[in-house]
């Protein structure tokens, strides 16, 4: 239904784009990629209004959440601005919001032999030194599948590379540049397998980002 060619290469400011209804008359959301209607494999960025829920409901293939602002709920905890959450296939729970939330929620991307629960609280979790002056903090591994954030110090220039699966951004704080553009905070950037490309940055940047997990093209 919306850009479900993997050969495709995408960059959406997420921060220009009009929230859309969803089931719930209180959670708003952006979509990004989606394979069907209410199913199937599904990009978005979510809204709770002060107050929302869902009721419960089940992961088949997985959900995979980063919450980007206030604070995202459910029955098994409390998880605030900078936590990675895993949900594995199989999985259920009740969502809600006290204070209200806004959340990248990834859904039925799962490898079914990946059934690891992940909590990571990036506020407080350690920085790894990476490549020339960047540092990264891992978040989850699976086979060829690799979840990290990045920290980019100020005119970083990374050397060119290309993404063997792909590789998924969303800029969280800062710009991310390329030799294809610019990236503003609230930038998804999807980049299809063995694209490549020469990043850099002018200021402090951090970096959601995804590598070796995307599928064939439809």
């Amino acid at each position: 239904m919306l850009n479900m060619n993997f050969d495709e290469r995408l960059a959406i400011n997420t921060q220009m784009q009009e929230w859309q209804a969803s089931p719930s008359s209180t959670v708003w959301r952006k979509p990004l990629e989606r394979e069907a209607k209410e199913s199937g494999h599904t990009t978005s960025v979510v809204k709770y209004e002060p107050g929302a829920s869902f009721k419960q409901h089940s992961h088949p293939y997985g959900e995979e959440i980063f919450v980007l602002e206030g604070v995202f709920s459910d029955e098994y905890g409390d998880y605030p601005a900078g936590t990675y959450l895993r949900n594995p296939p199989g999985s259920k729970h009740s969502p809600f919001s006290n204070e209200g939330c806004v959340i990248l929620v990834k859904l039925n991307q799962f490898d079914k032999r990946d059934l690891a629960e992940v909590r990571v609280n990036t506020n407080t979790a350690e920085w790894l030194q990476g490549q020339g002056g960047l540092q990264v903090m891992p978040l989850h591994n699976f086979e060829h599948e690799h979840v990290a954030l990045v920290k980019w110090p100020v005119g970083e220039v990374f050397k060119p590379h290309k993404h063997f699966g792909g590789e998924e951004i969303f800029v969280l704080s800062g710009t991310f540049k390329d030799e294809h553009g610019e990236y503003p905070k609230g930038t998804w950037i999807r980049s299809p397998h063995m694209s490549q490309h020469h990043p850099y940055v002018d200021e402090e940047t951090v970096i959601w980002v995804k590598t070796g997990h995307l599928p064939v093209a439809l």
